[in-house]
């Protein structure tokens, strides 16, 4: 697919998303940033920058890390994320931290701007995911730290399901290297690629919760990578999908509620 119109159908689909995945992922996944902020031991008085931030969660958790002395940026391409996460600073009396829409790839920085980079769950999305990383390791000062987690593999994520039965109703894939991270050592190839040293790769198992079918089907559709495709299907197609997805993770349902498996990849690296 050609770069810009993979951009486009990236920040047309976040954009819709914002709302549901605020709803739906961020409670969820809060501990994915949580971690991926621990590994990067950060200091008081640090510059950092947090890489397709969504509503900024990490960006906020690295805030709180680096002080009044410190400053954190965020990034991410769809302006309705950068419009979600700047509302959350001022309630948490935060003032180190500025969000702007800006294109991993093409980061508008100069070199050596950043002691540290986080991105959580981002680096599956950019139609070059190494050229991500590249500007990730350009930003960086000589020394400074990169933490990452990108979803694992294809077979240890219980949802992953949701993108054939999606694929099957439009005319393109969607996400078809969704997973390409998450197999086994293709975020420290990409990682070496960009010239990092010094990493340390963790996987880590982590059981998602939706209370209802309909908590589980909006994540999926609604607030995750199909968002946009999802949009375009009348009633009786969303109908068809919901049943399919549901399906699929059947296996997972406790009670009424699913418990749906994911495994993750870790990444630390440094510059060197």
């Amino acid at each position: 697919m050609d770069g810009k119109l993979h951009r486009r159908i990236q920040r047309y689909g976040w954009d819709l998303a914002v709302e549901d995945y605020a709803r739906y992922w961020v409670p969820v996944l809060t501990e994915c940033s949580t971690r991926t902020v621990a590994l990067l031991d950060l200091r008081p008085g640090e510059r950092v920058i947090d890489i397709a931030t969504g509503t900024g969660v990490a960006a906020l958790l690295a805030a709180e890390r680096v002080g009044e002395r410190g400053s954190v940026a965020g990034t991410d391409l769809a302006a309705k994320m950068v419009d979600k996460a700047r509302a959350a600073p001022e309630r948490r009396r935060l003032t180190n931290v500025t969000f702007e829409r800006m294109d991993a790839g093409e980061l508008s920085f100069d070199d050596a701007s950043f002691d540290a980079a986080a991105c959580v769950l981002g680096l599956m999305y950019p139609a070059d995911p190494q050229r991500a990383i590249d500007e990730m390791a350009r930003v960086l000062r000589p020394g400074g730290r990169a933490a990452v987690c990108a979803w694992g593999r294809r077979d240890r994520c219980g949802w992953n399901a949701v993108f054939p039965i999606t694929d099957a109703r439009v005319n393109s894939d969607v996400c078809p290297l969704f997973f390409s991270l998450g197999a086994p050592d293709a975020l420290r190839l990409a990682f070496e690629r960009a010239g990092f040293v010094d990493l340390h790769e963790e996987r880590v198992d982590m059981t998602l919760h939706w209370a209802s079918d309909e908590d589980a089907c909006a994540a999926m559709f609604a607030g995750g990578p199909v968002a946009l495709a999802y949009s375009r299907f009348d009633d009786a197609t969303r109908t068809a999908v919901h049943a399919e997805y549901l399906e699929s993770i059947a296996p997972f349902r406790k009670n009424g509620a699913y418990e749906v498996p994911g495994e993750f990849v870790y990444m630390r690296g440094a510059t060197p």
